[in-house]
């Protein structure tokens, strides 16, 4: 009687749309639903999640569930995410993706969950990782290891969204660092982030990765741009 009362005078919103949620509908709503545009790039081998990071870091395999584009409901989700406290949305979403992960069998062999870091200002300012909580809900019906302090980003970036790519890739280069690297050695790492841009992000923790030993990495992300 409570929670329907709460409901009532507090009604949750799409994360899409802004609209109230009827009961039965979670983060985002019906309507929105089929708006979000998936990449049915998880099955696939030499997906464009692929193209756009090989020859860049030493890479297995890479996915992306969404596709984002200017305007559309998944740059409105994304941003609820990053931008209005979207921490249980974050973690939706990443069940959703661990799901995707789950019945592709592409992904078998992962061996630890490592999200892209914030640096600890914007995380102090933010409130959360929004990385971090995609992989908490990843690890819900993907279970596997997360590990949150190997991989730092020691030097503060300013944000990427507003940047040409050869920016971006000045931007991050150099901010990530390994700090222990004997809990990485020999193991098989899914780097998760929310948005697959450029690649310069994911590139610049994928080179300090790259010199633990006997480290393999992967690649999932929520959504890609452009497509």
């Amino acid at each position: 009687m409570i929670r329907s009362v709460l409901q009532a005078v507090f009604p949750s919103l799409c994360a899409c749309c802004g609209e109230a949620l009827v009961q039965g509908e979670r983060h985002v709503c019906l309507a929105c639903l089929p708006e979000l545009t998936r990449t049915l790039y998880t099955p696939m081998d030499d997906n464009p999640a692929e193209r756009l990071l090989l020859g860049r870091i030493p890479l297995e395999k890479a996915t992306a569930m969404l596709a984002f584009r200017q305007g559309n409901k998944v740059q409105r989700l994304v941003h609820a995410m990053k931008f209005h406290g979207g921490c249980d949305l974050c973690v939706e979403m990443g069940r959703q993706l661990g799901l995707e992960l789950l019945r592709s069998g592409r992904f078998d062999d992962i061996d630890l969950l490592v999200p892209v870091p914030l640096h600890w200002w914007r995380r102090m300012r933010r409130g959360y990782n929004q990385s971090e909580l995609l992989c908490r809900g990843i690890a819900q019906v993907f279970p596997r290891p997360l590990n949150t302090t190997a991989l730092v980003r020691h030097r503060h970036t300013r944000a990427q969204s507003r940047r040409r790519p050869s920016e971006r890739e000045r931007n991050v280069s150099g901010a990530f660092r390994v700090r222990k690297p004997e809990e990485l050695a020999g193991k098989h790492l899914l780097l998760v982030d929310d948005v697959l841009t450029s690649g310069a992000t994911l590139t610049g923790c994928a080179n300090a990765l790259a010199h633990v030993q006997g480290v393999h990495i992967s690649v999932a992300v929520l959504s890609m741009a452009g497509q």
